[in-house]
């Protein structure tokens, strides 16, 4: 008798939960679980990285965060609104910009900072918490830039025109119509690269670092130079996701509330 195809869709997905439980079980009977748990799961191991894992390293991984946020967002919005400029080298300017640090890897940046500032400016002392800053604004604000260009361009055009109507200047309608739609249309990807900016203040190591400028990548490594496995890697990364995951529940609340958008699309 042959299935229909609801019975065939039926059939397949029963196949792949019977094809996901023998895997699961034949890594079960194959691990060696207490080599894997003296690895990966050494509690007395992961005990001597608190509070130092809390108070130090996770701090320090906020607060480059947060600054490289803070940096490349007044970056993006600035870029933003030059490509978006009715004068030609602004837009050029902007262009060249976000396509230059987007193509390269965000370890060229960090040394790029840490290696190009103090000879091209040799009398120039950057404190090491702006120095990560500066790197971590300069490859977030590219991405933000063509976010934000993206939400200002979805505001309807009527808004812009209504504004207009009413005797407001083109400055004006931007900074009181535009640009508040826009950061409403853009708050889940900008979300998005909140999360993408945490991982990469991994690379703060790059500017040189003493134990209490550890972030929680680097505090890992230097663990796991007295540990015998890798529950050091393990501790931070959940470290990481104590981040991560709240900042992944809000986006997609965000984007529950505001995903749809608003079409159409408009400039002053």
């Amino acid at each position: 008798m042959a299935l229909s195809r609801r019975q065939r869709r039926s059939a397949f997905r029963w196949a792949q939960y019977g094809l996901l439980l023998v895997i699961v079980v034949v890594f079960a009977l194959l691990a060696d679980w207490g080599r894997l748990g003296k690895a990966f799961f050494d509690l007395e191991v992961a005990a001597k990285q608190f509070p130092d894992v809390i108070t130090v390293a996770l701090k320090n991984t906020i607060i480059f965060t947060a600054l490289g946020f803070v940096l490349g967002l007044g970056l993006g919005l600035l870029l933003a609104l030059m490509r978006l400029s009715s004068v030609g080298p602004y837009r050029w300017f902007a262009r060249g910009y976000i396509e230059f640090f987007r193509g390269l890897p965000a370890l060229l940046i960090f040394l790029a900072v840490g290696v190009g500032v103090p000879i091209a400016f040799p009398n120039v002392f950057l404190p090491r918490n702006i120095s990560i800053m500066l790197a971590l604004g300069i490859v977030s604000s590219a991405y933000m830039a063509e976010t934000i260009r993206a939400g200002i361009q979805a505001v309807p055009r009527g808004q812009v025109e209504a504004a207009r109507s009413l005797g407001m200047s083109p400055a004006r309608t931007m900074i009181t119509v535009v640009i508040p739609q826009a950061f409403r249309i853009i708050l889940p990807p900008l979300a998005n690269e909140l999360i993408m900016l945490t991982k990469d203040s991994s690379l703060a190591f790059l500017l040189g670092t003493t134990p209490a400028q550890q972030e929680l990548a680097q505090f890992s490594r230097q663990a796991l130079l007295e540990a015998k496995g890798l529950t050091p890697i393990v501790v931070a990364g959940l470290c990481y996701l104590v981040i991560t995951i709240p900042l992944s529940i809000l986006q997609q609340r965000l984007e529950k509330k505001y995903g749809a958008g608003v079409p159409g699309g408009g400039t002053v």
